[in-house]
């Protein structure tokens, strides 16, 4: 761990390695050009990656995880310092290393015109597999996949999560002694990502795979053996998860909600305190918070409930740390406080720690909701409403139509058949009109990537029908509000995610639409990143802004006021956190909810079409 962080009492997190690391980084730096000043993605990295293990790198969005791997390939060569995989030297071996590896980035190439079997059959003529060991390879990696009765159908006819099994395939068709995945599941719902992982698990297994993973998920890297933190080119720590957690061993606790109190709004009234607390995040019907070191760990501090504190110690416990909590506390104690979770929020609305107005107006009505498309239907018979100032989930696997019903929500794609009354205007007769009074941030980053950020901000508030004086006004407004303020010249498509992300929402905030429309817009983001955008989504909320949103972050639907579960164009579910996880067998996570209520219904429907 690095000598400027606090002294936390743990041993080292250097553990000496017993076997030829696969990965050996020795002052490993890598510089690119930038527009103004050269830009340093990674800085002076010493690390040694152990063999036959799984190993997680992770950090925010910038942090340099691409960078590094797209180094281990040979695809980028070290600015200074030595870098060693499989001890061959990247700098000199790199064909001899690709060789020997497989690599699957953020966007896998799936030719999606191809079938299945097509697309593994040209990844493993790419990869000179021979023919004798193909068909073997294949049936083995089919039946893990469950992909073995879709080898016909095109790549690009695959839902999300089958197009990510299909690219993790392609890139085992041979078995590599390493392999590099950059963040595997993003935008993939729970079922898939299980799914993904427990493939990666049984090759680990069964082929005594080395496997070095970059992900934005904490629970998959709390998975490995060996996780890596990195932040702005440098690493923070590294160690087992065990070892990771005990940096906030005794810092960590619970709190149940007091009565008619939301989550997210007590995650907001915990984050504003950021001399007590360090984090704040939703858990199933409490609040998970982590005090900050200054607190100490013998007991909770008396500011958390002096009047008019909505807490008590009696709704307080501790609990064992996990490994989310130290990566939040690492970046806490890296960051210049101006620039920490806590400060960049205290901006916000302050939070309300009342219940909402439960008549306020209806903004959304949808009844008996249908779209095909020739014979398929993407969404069959919805039926839900939407009221002022709610924020309201739409969560499923991939392909279960949430984006289809998104879209409908705002205008972009025509109903095939029922009703939908959007800021009071009916969609059927009246769609240009509701458009003015939506916002909408889509699953992929839609700007003009070629653009600058201000250049981009004028573009869109010009559509918005904004006049300059407002404009102008308005650009100021967001660029603070989203923390983009020493970024308006960068190149749009240049940003990391997390700025794209933030970006996005600053363009479709410009016109201070009454209603917000979100569609998967964390996906591939960190935690830290994601606990900014919500306390951003409850301030908005609490001002009175309407927010529908799609997420495959199970720990975000605790954030909805209510949500609506479908699964193949169908409704499975709808009501608040608590009446879906009841309908999930009162399940402890909404993780765990959303997948037991998914698997009952295609079970029950796998019965109906087998009777």
């Amino acid at each position: 761990m690095n000598d400027d962080l606090p002294d936390t009492g743990t041993p080292s997190l250097f553990p000496a390695l017993k076997e030829m690391p696969v990965v050996s980084a020795r002052a490993l730096t890598r510089v690119f050009a930038g527009k103004n000043a050269p830009v340093t993605a990674l800085s002076s990295l010493n690390l040694d990656v152990p063999a036959g293990r799984m190993t997680a790198v992770v950090g925010p969005d910038g942090a340099g995880k691409t960078t590094f791997l797209r180094m281990l390939c040979g695809l980028l060569a070290p600015t200074s310092g030595s870098l060693l995989v499989l001890g061959r030297d990247v700098s000199k071996e790199a064909q001899g290393i690709q060789n020997r590896i497989s690599y699957m980035p953020q966007r896998f190439g799936l030719y999606e015109d191809l079938s299945v079997q097509e697309n593994l059959n040209l990844y493993a003529e790419l990869h000179g597999v021979p023919a004798s060991v193909r068909r073997g390879r294949f049936a083995r990696l089919l039946e893990m996949t469950d992909l073995a009765p879709f080898t016909e159908r095109p790549a690009g006819k695959l839902s999300g999560g089958m197009k990510q099994k299909l690219a993790l395939a392609c890139t085992l068709v041979r078995s590599p002694e390493l392999l590099l995945l950059d963040e595997p599941s993003v935008g993939v719902d729970p079922l898939s990502r299980r799914e993904l992982w427990a493939i990666i698990t049984n090759m680990v297994a069964e082929e005594h795979l080395s496997v070095l993973v970059s992900t934005a998920y904490m629970d998959e890297a709390e998975r490995c053996s060996h996780v890596v933190v990195l932040h702005e080119g440098h690493i923070l720590a590294q160690g087992t998860p065990e070892e990771l957690c005990r940096l906030t061993a005794g810092l960590c606790h619970t709190a149940r909600l007091p009565a008619g109190v939301k989550a997210r709004d007590l995650q907001a009234w915990l984050l504003d305190r950021p001399s007590m607390i360090m984090d704040a995040v939703p858990e199933g019907r409490n609040v998970r918070f982590v005090l900050t070191p200054e607190c100490g760990k013998e007991s909770l501090p008396a500011g958390l409930f002096t009047p008019p504190s909505p807490l008590s110690p009696s709704l307080c416990s501790a609990v064992p740390p996990r490994l989310e909590d130290s990566f939040m506390f690492l970046l806490r104690h890296r960051e210049e406080p101006a620039s920490s979770m806590n400060e960049a929020v205290k901006e916000e609305t302050p939070a309300v720690l009342s219940p909402s107005e439960p008549e306020a107006e209806t903004v959304i009505e949808v009844r008996d909701l249908v779209r095909r498309f020739g014979s398929f239907t993407a969404v069959a018979s919805t039926s839900f409403t939407v009221r002022r100032g709610e924020v309201f989930g739409l969560l499923g696997p991939n392909g279960a139509g949430k984006t289809t019903t998104f879209r409908m929500l705002c205008g972009l794609l025509p109903a095939s058949g029922g009703y939908l009354s959007v800021a009071g205007e009916d969609l059927r007769r009246a769609a240009a009109q509701a458009r003015t009074r939506v916002g909408y941030v889509s699953q992929k980053f839609s700007l003009y990537a070629n653009l600058s950020v201000l250049e981009n901000l004028h573009f869109f508030g010009g559509v918005y029908g904004l006049g300059p004086f407002a404009l102008r006004r308005r650009i100021r407004e967001v660029l603070e509000q989203f923390d983009l303020e020493g970024h308006e010249h960068d190149m749009s498509g240049s940003l990391p995610g997390g700025f794209k992300q933030r970006l996005s929402m600053a363009v479709g905030m410009l016109h201070k639409p009454p209603i917000l429309f979100l569609d998967e817009p964390t996906s591939g983001i960190d935690p830290q990143a994601r606990r900014l955008f919500w306390r951003r989504i409850t301030s908005l909320s609490n001002e009175g802004t309407t927010i529908i949103i799609t997420t495959h972050f199970m720990e975000e639907a605790e954030y909805c006021d209510r949500m609506l579960i479908q699964d193949a164009g169908r409704v499975l579910a709808l009501g608040t956190p608590d009446e879906v996880r009841a309908q999930g067998g009162n399940a402890s996570s909404m993780e765990e909810a959303f997948i037991r209520i998914v698997e009952q219904s295609r079970a029950k429907q796998a019965a109906r079409e087998g009777t």
